[in-house]
């Protein structure tokens, strides 16, 4: 494995956590201190930080606030003059200027995409931070204990243990008989977890298992146990400290939904301008024809959604809302309105959480008054996924081939490229996954060890980490239809997985630097990560690695959180793998 290495930056790092940045959610007006932090290897001489207020460029000289044998940290002030301020630092050096923005240092002048961003928009509610969310589909979850309901004609019946007829005509029309009701009798499951923030798929009645093809908005459906069973799921969790989010479509409904059945039916109706109904021919969402776009052209049509979004807040105690594939809500060809519908949910959602589903960049939905955050798939899951899968063959998301093969210093780079693009604070609210209802089970493309490696990551990288319901006890599923097993209750589950699970969560749950630290990145190469997470007051290193390696040095004493050993400095750090390991710094 090679010589003991020793572990030594020799750059400089800002972000936007509490370490570097004064103020989380400043107001207009206000002035905000951030802090640089440089390696004195890098022979800093002068800091400045450039700002743009009014897009005017300012330059202010950084002070050096302390400094050791090893670095340099420089305080600045930045004063919050338009609702999104971007900064950057510019470094003078025995070796010439240097430009640190988001997205590392560079010799050359970049681009400003990559600014730091501090907003004045409301911040998300407090409490999202600190969450860890777990992912329900309602019919594979729990059957409750209540006579089931009966089943409507579309619908076919099957047993809790029958294969998933995936890829077969009906599969989306088989129920398994799972309910709010069965939700609300295993909230002990997910308490025991360590999750406290529920997220339901679809609850609106629809034509399919998923339920993104809503016929209403204006109940639950009947076959999860009705308006009764929300009301009383959202109550008891909120009674153990757990919150529940739902799951809408702003972008389309079902065909057969009363608003596009009577919009096709009535040319004079209000609904009529709901779609983009063109004769006998509308507009769909990615082509399926039971999926109708909504046209967000119609005030009527936005006016009826907010106050959907806000009704079940209010009337049900839903605690926010996930937008399903939000990055195409208010789009169609010549017709741009995404950024109004983002604006006109945060708007109807208040002081509730705001989610939304986005596959690729979600850069642009993320700097003003829209979404909280989105679901990092292109900055989270797909450079994971490539990282430790061991079944290539498979396709993530539509993507034709293979899954690519990553080392480790492609995922900190796709990473770091996407995050340098968004807000801290967006970054820090944008739920992580390994995988979802709309993916395979990361377990049957990684495997088990390697499945462990990728939960080590999802709950010590920033983001609110999601755990689809299964993956905690070892559920598979080859495809995304497959992946929605029903949840094992009699079968077999992994104890082994769900303790690794339940200790990560309650290690990020009792770390706040795992929850709300800095991230720098101090090693990344084809079989090791290493990065820290650091408060003011709590530093830990997080170590994974996909296979041995040549060790690095201790830079510090360090204590262990995850049964292996404490260090002093100087000492070689473990490098098997596939393993992992998180350390504090001893005072």
């Amino acid at each position: 494995m090679g010589q003991p290495e020793t572990l030594c930056n020799t750059g400089a790092h800002h972000d936007g956590s509490p370490l570097y940045v004064a103020d989380q959610a400043p107001a207009l007006g206000e002035r905000v201190e951030v802090f640089l932090r440089t390696a004195n290897a890098l022979g800093v001489r002068r800091a400045f930080v450039r700002t743009a207020p009014d897009g005017e460029p300012r330059f202010a000289e950084a002070l050096v606030d302390r400094a050791d044998d090893s670095e340099t940290w420089w305080r600045a002030s930045v004063e919050i003059v338009n609702p999104e301020c971007g900064y950057r630092f510019l470094l003078h050096t025995a070796g010439g200027q240097l430009w640190l923005t988001a997205a590392g240092l560079s010799r050359v002048e970049v681009t400003d995409a990559a600014d730091f961003t501090l907003t004045a928009y409301p911040p998300p509610p407090a409490w999202a931070a600190d969450a860890v969310i777990y992912q329900i589909f309602p019919d594979r979850f729990a059957r409750s204990s209540r006579p089931p309901a009966a089943l409507p004609s579309w619908a076919r019946r099957a047993e809790w243990h029958d294969p998933i007829p995936y890829g077969t005509p009906g599969a989306l029309q088989q129920l398994y008989g799972g309910d709010l009701w069965g939700v609300a009798e295993r909230l002990d499951h997910i308490e025991r977890l360590g999750a406290n923030l529920i997220y339901l798929t679809p609850f609106f009645p629809a034509r399919s298992n998923h339920r993104y093809d809503a016929t209403s908005f204006d109940r639950v459906d009947p076959l999860l146990g009705g308006d009764e069973a929300l009301r009383a799921l959202t109550a008891a969790a909120h009674a153990r400290g757990m919150r529940v989010i739902g799951d809408i479509t702003l972008n389309h409904s079902g065909d057969g939904h009363e608003w596009f059945l009577r919009g096709r039916a009535e040319e004079s109706s209000p609904e009529r301008g709901f779609y983009y109904l063109h004769g006998d021919d509308y507009a769909t969402f990615a082509g399926v024809k039971t999926l109708p776009k909504f046209d967000h052209r119609s005030e009527e049509l936005r006016r009826r959604l907010s106050r959907v979004v806000t009704r079940y807040l209010e009337e049900f105690g839903l605690d926010g809302w996930r937008v399903d594939v939000a990055q195409s809500a208010g789009r169609h060809g010549g017709i741009e309105l995404n950024a109004q519908v983002a604006g006109d949910a945060r708007a109807a959602v208040g002081d509730r959480l705001l989610l939304a589903e986005h596959q690729f960049d979600a850069s642009a939905a993320l700097r003003g008054d829209g979404w909280h955050g989105t679901m990092s798939y292109a900055g989270f899951a797909r450079p994971v996924w490539s990282w430790l899968a061991r079944e290539r063959s498979t396709e993530f998301w539509g993507t034709p081939g293979p899954i690519p093969l990553y080392g480790g210093h492609d995922v900190a780079e796709v990473m770091r490229r996407h995050s340098s693009r968004v807000p801290w604070r967006s970054l820090t609210h944008s739920m992580t996954l390994l995988d979802s209802h709309d993916t395979a089970r990361f377990r049957s493309i990684a495997g088990r060890d390697h499945q462990h490696l990728g939960a080590a990551l999802l709950f010590t990288l920033p983001g609110l980490p999601m755990v689809f319901a299964g993956d905690e006890v070892g559920v598979e599923g080859v495809h995304l239809e497959d992946g929605r097993r029903p949840f094992p209750w009699d079968g077999p589950q992994d104890e082994g997985t769900h303790r690794i699970y339940r200790d990560l969560i309650g290690l990020r749950r009792t770390r706040p630097a795992l929850r709300s630290g800095g991230l720098r990145w101090l090693r990344a190469e084809e079989d090791v990560l290493l990065f820290e997470r650091a408060l003011p007051g709590e530093t830990l290193l997080v170590q994974v690695s996909r296979r041995d390696h040549a060790p690095v040095l201790a830079p510090a004493a360090m204590a262990c959180l995850t049964g292996g050993p404490d260090l002093r400095p100087g000492e070689p750090m473990p490098a098997d793998g596939p393993a992992f390991h998180i350390w504090e710094f001893s005072a």
